[in-house]
């Protein structure tokens, strides 16, 4: 059963009741007794567990850094101008 937060906008009492789905919303304060309250609308957390959910479907593995294949062949042709550029010094 969900937890539903109500606040009585006669007194400001805020608090949380268990109910059903089916359940009628609630409409009278239990500290002042007037037809006040009103559902406060809270914000969800949402948690993928398990195998097949977002977190392991694009994690990398190790928890390192993904790399692009651009990202690749830069690095390649950056090693090869590396090596060039000390061979033609050595050279001299």
């Amino acid at each position: 059963m969900p937890v539903y937060t109500y606040r009585c906008e006669n007194c400001g009492i805020q608090f949380e009741k268990h109910q059903a789905f089916t359940d009628n919303p609630l409409k009278t304060c239990p500290e002042c007794r007037k037809k006040a309250l009103k559902k406060v609308i809270t914000p969800t957390k949402i948690i993928f567990k398990g195998s097949g959910f977002y977190a392991t479907d694009h994690k990398s593995p190790s928890g390192a850094t993904s790399t692009t294949k651009a990202e690749k062949t830069e690095s390649k042709s950056e090693t090869k101008v590396e090596k060039k550029t000390a061979s033609e010094s050595s050279a001299e």
